[in-house]
């Protein structure tokens, strides 16, 4: 049911967990861990997924907070759970224990975050957008705005589409260079001309090691490859199923 990550593990006062989608009760194509709100899948399963997950972390059913993503570059500050609609943001930062920061997934990067020493976490969906505008470094400036120092903060990058199942077109490569020139070598070449294979989880990864946190881990799993543990957009996309479940990385302090 879920993955833990031993630098994250290792941090006091911190819980945390990559949900696979395995251990819920959801049916057909969001069988069965499904934790997406924005989903189509009946709203009272996903709720009783969401709720084991929150028991899982140690948070009560309603402390696992989600935001409504957007691919952007912002992160929030959460305190208590929202009084009424989520904010639009693609990450999260607290101090108040007994939160549980939720980030959905299903192919995008989810990068956990915690400085154990200041009592500070964060939680990003770093889709090839987020990580290109900046969400990462979004998210280790405002745990820094809480106490958090960036050589303490460790990151853990959970399931995530590999390079090996990301082919893009000419219009993507085109863009990325555009916005982020020098990093063609997360590029390699496709079999279909003019194509290429992306490496996200790579970008991910030396985006953290520039911002000068203290450590970066890549669980290394693909989402697209692994269907038996993990939800994937893109494998849904190819297969023209009408919609998808999504996964659940969740992060939080204890009291």
């Amino acid at each position: 049911m879920l993955i833990q990550a031993p630098a994250l593990e290792s941090q006091p006062n911190v819980r945390h967990a990559f949900f696979t989608r395995q251990g819920g009760i959801s049916e057909g194509i969001y069988a069965s861990l499904n934790g997406g709100i924005g989903s189509s899948d009946e709203p009272a399963r996903v709720r009783e997924n969401r709720r084991r997950m929150a028991e899982a972390v140690g948070v009560g059913p309603d402390a696992l907070i989600s935001v409504h993503q957007v691919h952007s570059p912002d992160a929030v500050i959460v305190e208590a759970p929202w009084p009424g609609e989520r904010p639009r943001a693609d990450a999260m930062v607290t101090a108040t224990p007994g939160l549980a920061l939720g980030i959905t997934t299903a192919d995008c990067g989810p990068v956990l975050f915690a400085d154990g020493e200041a009592r500070v976490i964060g939680a990003a969906h770093a889709g090839w957008r987020g990580a290109v505008t900046g969400v990462l470094e979004s998210t280790v400036a405002t745990m820094e705005t809480l106490g958090a120092r960036r050589e303490r903060i460790v990151a853990v990058l959970g399931p995530t589409i590999s390079q090996k199942a990301y082919e893009v077109g000419p219009d993507f490569i085109e863009r990325f260079a555009g916005e982020a020139p020098g990093h063609e070598r997360f590029f390699r070449e496709a079999e279909r001309t003019g194509h290429a294979m992306f490496d996200l989880p790579g970008f991910i990864g030396a985006r953290l090691e520039a911002a000068g946190i203290a450590a970066f881990t890549d669980l290394g799993l693909c989402t697209y490859s692994d269907e038996d543990r993990f939800f994937s957009y893109r494998r849904t996309t190819h297969r023209r199923e009408p919609d998808y479940g999504r996964l659940i990385s969740a992060i939080a302090l204890t009291p």
